[in-house]
Order: structure tokens, then C-alpha cells, then sequence
């Protein structure tokens, strides 16, 4: 680039020199011409020997903060969701279809206002320690921003409050060094990706890609406005007929519905997540990576990690209640099926959102270390007789808001590298 300016600044040279030869003749512009290349050379020599002394290099490259394949590999940066301002979703057609019948009470009469105070406080503080255990472990910690979820939002199609931002599972997936932002199916989700934004643009700044999925419009198409439920056996009768709340009208998935083994995915359908935004992760992850769908004896399925969970290469946490239709197939690649035991969580513990079975929605720090409930005596002892050490936290108030260890994390980067575990 100096040597560039260096002609352009003869030529200027060369112009004035011609001007002056014009006014006083010949001699005196003979004078400029010697001085001016008297000039020249001693710059070019100065720059040349700056540029041995200082070799021009290209700018360093980081390396990205984000980068995860699977459910196992040591565990190095996490998101951590937020219990603080939790809100009860209002009590439409889609609530209705994914919670049990014994609450539907407590949404009619909360919905659209806050989760109970005391309760809520004892979920903060329990989160909060999770994120102290998990630091102590080794693993960097990153909170999604606290918001207002009572403010009531309108588009042209619905109007709803929000609900949290505890379950980052639920709305972000990584693959890779890509970040997936999911569209989500619940209408008091709509704006949840709100709270990540400032993460995300912090990752995306720092070399991670960065996708969001097309953004449903939740419009009254989207769900069978006439679900027949009443009891668990009409639930039962309907997710065997392959008959859901959400329907085929657009894209839409809860990114929790998925679980990842290296270059393959496995997915369900479920009442959040249809078969258009399968097929969209399909043809968005292809051809590096495969998405597989499993089904399950599951009378209201929502999120796989409660019954289906992938906690090292070949091996896999299957809820007993919830048998897996396709089970043969990991039992034909080698695979080790583990059936967790009965979960001991008091049947009064209000679980507004989710079922018992969040014993076994745990969070593997390595292959040998796992974060489990404090409270899960018999699922402890499970995880030693696989040789796997238990990290207990306590996080039973939290539970009540509709998820385990890996519902509120979503793993950042783990160190590891893409492999194929499934043949």
C-alpha cells in the first residue's frame, strides 16, 4: 500500500516539477527533479527495510465460542434459564392439549399472571446454585436477560403475556458451531427468543452461525381448535391415531423435541412440534447430518428428553412408561437401552407442567459426570452402577415450572469432535 502512495506521489511530484520548469527554466527544474528523486529513494529504502522488520501478517483467527455435537462430551459453556418473572400461560387450545387434567384449574384461574410468588422465589434461588455447582464443575455459565413476561403482545392473528425464559432447551439447539433459534408453538412463547437476542448476537459476533427457523404465525390454523380431551384415555387414543393439536398449516417445533448423537439426530412428533418443521431441520441439517423420527407410546407427547435420553455414545436413558416403537433399531446398532427406575418425587409436589419422569432429564457434564436430583436416591444408584458420577442438586421447585437439568441448560460447547455413533 506505501509503495502505491509512493507513485501517486511522484506523478504530483512530476506535475510540479513541470509547472516550476515553466516559470524559471530549465536549471531549477532539473534542481526539483534530482531533489525530488533524492526524496524517493530514501522513502523506498526506509520502507523496505520497515517491511523486513515488520512482516505484514493476517489477523488471527478465534475460535468459536460455540461448538457442540452431542449430549456427552465434556460440558465447557451453557445457557442457564430464568425463573424470575415466570408467567402462567393463558389457558388456549395448545395449553389445554399439554397439561394434565388436575391443573387445568390452576390455569383457568392464574393464566396470564404470575407463577406463585413463594414458589417462584424457591425456584430463583435453586437455579441460582445450580449455576454455582455447575462453575465449581468447570463449566462458564451465561443467564439469558430478564423480561417483563406480564406484558400482553398482539399480532394480526392472536393476542397473548408471555410465559418465561427458564427453558432454553426449548428454543435453542446447537449443532456444530450453528446456533438453531426454534419457532416454537405455543402463542405465549411467541417473543421468548427476546431474552437470548443479546447472547446470540454475542455468539454470532464471535464466529458462530447463527439460523432462525421460519417463524410461524400461530394463527388459528395451526391448531385443531376442537382437540378432543378429556381424560388420559382420549389422550392415549388420539397420539396413536397420529392425531395432535398442532397441525400441518406451517412449520413449527420446540427445539427440545430433538436429541443429538454426532451426525445423527432423533426427533419426535409431538404437540409441538409437526412434521413441516421436521422436515424444514431435515433439509437445513442435510446432507452432514441425518434426522431420524422415533415415536412413543406417549398419550401426551411433548419434549424428548423425558423419555428418551441420550447420555453417552451408544447409550441411552428409555422412560419405561413411554416404550420407544423403533427400540429395536439401537438395540441392532449395538446400542445399551437403560431403563431409569420408578421417580420417588411426592405425588402433592405440584408439577404444572411436566410429568415425574424429569428424574431422568439430566445433564451430562462428560461421559462420566451427570447432574442429577438430589432427591433421586434410586436414579443415583443407577448412574453408579454404569460407572457414572452423580453431581446432586436440588432444583424440586423449579421442576413445577416444566423442566429438569437439561430442559433449563442449553450446552454452548462441548469439547469433542463430529462423529457417527448410530450404524
Amino acid at each position: 500500500m506505501l509503495r502505491v502512495r509512493c507513485l501517486r506521489g511522484g506523478s504530483r511530484g512530476a506535475e510540479a516539477a513541470h509547472l516550476i520548469g515553466a516559470m524559471l527554466g530549465r536549471s531549477v527544474a532539473g534542481w526539483v527533479q534530482r531533489t525530488f528523486q533524492s526524496t524517493s529513494s530514501a522513502a523506498a529504502a526506509a520502507q523496505r527495510q520497515a517491511a523486513e522488520e515488520e512482516p505484514v501478517t493476517e489477523p488471527i483467527q478465534q475460535e468459536c465460542p460455540v461448538c457442540s455435537y452431542n449430549e456427552w462430551d465434556p460440558l465447557e459453556e451453557v445457557i442457564v434459564g430464568r425463573a424470575e418473572n415466570a408467567h402462567v400461560p393463558p389457558f388456549t387450545v395448545e395449553v389445554k392439549a399439554n397439561t394434565y387434567e388436575k391443573y387445568w384449574p390452576f390455569y383457568q384461574k392464574h393464566g396470564g399472571q404470575s407463577f406463585p410468588a413463594d414458589h417462584l422465589k424457591k425456584a430463583v434461588a435453586e437455579i441460582e446454585e445450580m449455576c454455582n455447582i455447575l462453575r465449581h464443575e468447570g463449566v462458564i455459565v451465561k443467564r439469558p436477560e430478564p423480561i417483563d413476561w406480564s406484558v400482553e403482545y398482539k399480532t394480526p392473528d392472536f393476542k397473548s403475556t408471555g410465559m418465561y425464559a427458564a427453558m432454553p432447551r426449548d428454543i435453542l439447539m446447537v449443532v456444530g458451531n450453528e446456533i438453531i433459534e426454534a419457532p416454537m408453538a405455543w402463542r405465549a412463547r411467541f417473543f421468548e427468543y427476546r431474552a437470548y437476542r443479546p447472547l446470540i448476537k454475542e455468539y454470532f459476533r464471535k464466529g458462530a452461525k447463527w439460523t432462525t427457523a421460519p417463524k410461524p404465525t400461530m394463527a388459528d390454523d395451526l391448531y385443531d381448535q376442537d382437540y378432543p380431551i378429556r381424560t388420559v384415555e382420549d389422550r392415549h387414543k388420539l397420539a396413536a391415531q397420529g392425531k395432535f393439536v398442532t397441525t400441518e398449516h406451517e412449520p413449527c417445533f420446540d427445539a427440545a423435541d430433538f436429541i443429538r448423537a454426532g451426525r445423527d439426530l432423533f426427533v419426535q412428533r409431538s404437540q409441538v412440534t409437526n412434521y413441516m418443521g421436521i422436515e424444514w431441520m431435515r433439509r437445513h441439517l442435510a446432507p452432514d447430518y441425518k434426522v431420524h423420527i422415533i415415536s412413543f407410546k406417549d398419550p401426551n407427547p411433548m419434549h424428548i428428553d423425558a423419555t428418551f435420553n441420550i447420555i453417552g455414545p451408544g447409550l441411552v436413558l428409555s422412560n419405561p412408561d413411554r416404550p420407544c416403537r423403533q427400540v429395536d433399531m439401537f438395540k441392532k446398532a449395538g446400542w445399551t437401552v437403560v431403563k431409569p427406575p420408578t421417580p420417588l418425587i411426592p405425588d402433592d409436589h405440584p408439577l404444572w407442567m411436566s410429568s415425574k419422569w424429569l428424574s431422568m432429564n439430566v445433564l451430562m457434564l462428560d461421559e462420566k459426570r451427570v447432574m442429577v436430583d438430589a432427591n433421586e436416591g434410586t436414579i443415583h444408584k443407577m448412574f453408579e452402577n454404569l460407572g457414572i458420577k452423580t453431581i446432586k442438586v436440588n432444583i424440586r421447585h423449579a421442576n413445577s415450572l416444566g423442566g429438569g437439568f437439561h430442559c433449563w441448560t442449553t450446552d454452548v460447547r462441548r469439547r469433542g469432535n463430529l462423529e457417527s455413533y448410530f450404524h
